[in-house]
């Protein structure tokens, strides 16, 4: 007796395509369920930066650990967004090795749906470390100084960077011969563009002048700045409006590839 393997459909309109790719992230999030020590990185990393950069840095930087707290953490939800990738790849590669996508591909769904659910699905490992990192700044006592829908709007804005960049930990993922390669790579890009940044400190006039045109450059001294002023007060300039540019640019450059490579690899 043999099993029939269905075609995917050449055509399926993009209201089916997000609910193939809501159902596939579900069963991402159930997978989180079964095993919550996956979200132990996501609740425990946030915080350990916090107090190590808030405590090694903070009297040396601004003076006070409390004044520091203020610029650090969001600058810390900027570096969540970025770190928040680095098990995508891995966990998408592992999944192509597993023959997981192959299994996707024999079913009729839309081609994207795969990598559209697997980025859904993880955007709860984000979102938790976003929390855990805001109460648990509140406690050490950060507070909001703006009203709340422009410090929504900012939490926002972090969640469309997030949800651009993971497309490049996607891409490496697919194009990657195994999951330690993943991981190799994913330093090789997340940590130039989050420690090279304003990340750590709101003043970079003190960083040597290639290092100064790098960081006023990178997107995600925009996203630190647009989040800053949006939780903190004061003007946010055009930071915002080159943040969407540059998260709008990554997009329209990795998902293309990110498809091609799959149709390839998958």
């Amino acid at each position: 007796m043999t099993t029939a393997v269905l075609a995917p459909p050449r055509r399926i309109s993009p209201r089916r395509t997000l609910r193939h790719g809501l159902t596939l992230a579900w069963r991402n999030i159930a997978q989180l369920r079964h095993s919550p020590e996956k979200l132990i990185d996501s609740t425990l990393m946030p915080i350990i930066f916090l107090v190590l950069f808030l405590y090694v840095f903070g009297g040396a930087v601004q003076g006070s650990t409390r004044a520091y707290l203020q610029v650090l953490l969001p600058g810390l939800v900027a570096q969540m967004a970025m770190f928040a990738t680095m098990g995508l790849g891995t966990a998408l590669n592992e999944d192509i090795h597993k023959g997981v996508f192959d299994r996707f591909r024999s079913l009729p769904i839309a081609r994207s749906a795969p990598l559209v659910g697997t980025i859904l699905g993880d955007t709860v490992r984000f979102a938790t470390s976003m929390i855990c990192l805001t109460a648990f700044g509140s406690l050490l006592g950060f507070r909001f100084h703006t009203d709340p829908l422009s410090v929504l709007a900012g939490f926002g804005l972090a969640y469309v960077f997030y949800l651009a960049v993971s497309w490049i930990s996607v891409l490496i993922g697919l194009v990657a011969p195994s999951p330690e390669t993943v991981q190799g790579l994913a330093f090789l890009w997340v940590m130039p563009l989050t420690f090279g940044s304003s990340i750590m400190v709101a003043d970079t006039s003190t960083m040597p002048g290639w290092l100064q045109t790098w960081a006023k450059a990178n997107p995600v001294s925009h996203l630190t700045e647009s989040l800053r002023a949006l939780m903190l007060g004061g003007p946010v300039g055009n930071h915002v409006w080159y943040t969407l540019a540059w998260a709008a640019g990554i997009l329209l450059v990795t998902f293309p590839l990110a498809m091609r490579m799959y149709a390839r690899r998958a």
